[in-house]
């Protein structure tokens, strides 16, 4: 099943894999939500977690198989949630053959991150997701400072905000965004497999900024319980990774395109 770019899928587990131009994008159990099949999802999902119970204003910036917003209403019944989306091929092909939850609260709007964002109120989401490629590499509108602090304003005063990078080993680009969202969003940590924070490989990384201390012993926790070989950087440690880097301007510049176009992102 395709929609000219898009295709989907199906594994004997009754998954199913959104590939966009030939990339893995997403993977959705429909039968359970709440399996992550992707790092840098059950990351997201781990940071998420931290925050407070109970249902969640969530805006997800990139839709794809729509799986963090599945997995965002199985475990927070009821979070009204944002999906902005610019590929409405994409969401009506998903949509169609993996259709979301009865009763859900999740909107998709057809429109980029940076437009998307701007027309939402202040104070009006409890998270921003930001997990939107573009040929396999984020676009640098979403990382420059006029989008972070779109999404600094959209965010509630103890908001949390993600953002799901990609960058070659030594992370110099991912410095740059860490930089730039703290101008905005002051405290902030990264999350990843000790591999990419290790610099022994080009992956995937989830940026935690907000304007309040983050929940670092928690974090801390988590990590160390995680499934998969998780680290946590902040403090001192993240400040030796920003040294010498430069903050971006308003429209930022697009991530580093991976070395294996098609499979870079299926762990």
């Amino acid at each position: 099943m395709s929609a000219d770019h898009v295709s989907l899928e199906w594994d004997e587990r009754g998954g199913v894999t959104v590939h966009m131009d030939g990339s893995p994008q997403s993977h959705v159990q429909p039968d359970d939500p709440t399996l992550l099949v992707f790092e840098y999802v059950q990351h997201l999902a781990l940071a998420l977690d931290t925050m407070p119970a109970g249902p969640l204003g969530v805006t997800h910036v990139g839709g794809a198989g729509l799986t963090l917003p599945r997995w965002v209403e199985a475990t927070r019944p009821g979070s009204p949630q944002i999906v902005l989306e610019p590929d409405a091929a994409l969401t009506d092909l998903v949509r169609a053959e993996v259709p979301l939850p009865r009763r859900h609260r999740i909107r998709v709007r057809p429109v980029d991150g940076l437009t998307g964002v701007a027309a939402l109120k202040d104070d009006s989401a409890d998270a921003v997701v930001t997990d939107a490629y573009a040929g396999g590499r984020v676009p640098g509108e979403l990382v420059g400072a006029a989008y972070v602090s779109g999404v600094a304003r959209v965010l509630r005063p103890a908001g949390l905000a993600l953002w799901n990078l990609a960058d070659e080993p030594g992370m110099r680009w991912v410095a740059r965004v860490v930089a730039t969202v703290a101008e905005s969003l002051p405290h902030v940590a990264l999350l990843a497999t000790h591999e990419v924070l290790k610099g022994r490989r080009f992956g995937n990384s989830v940026l935690l900024a907000s304007a309040t201390p983050l929940p670092l012993d928690v974090l801390q926790r988590d990590v160390a319980r995680a499934n998969l070989p998780t680290g946590l950087r902040h403090g001192a440690a993240l400040t030796r990774l920003l040294a010498g880097a430069r903050a971006f301007g308003a429209d930022g510049e697009p991530s580093p395109p991976p070395p294996e176009a098609g499979r870079w992102r299926a762990r």
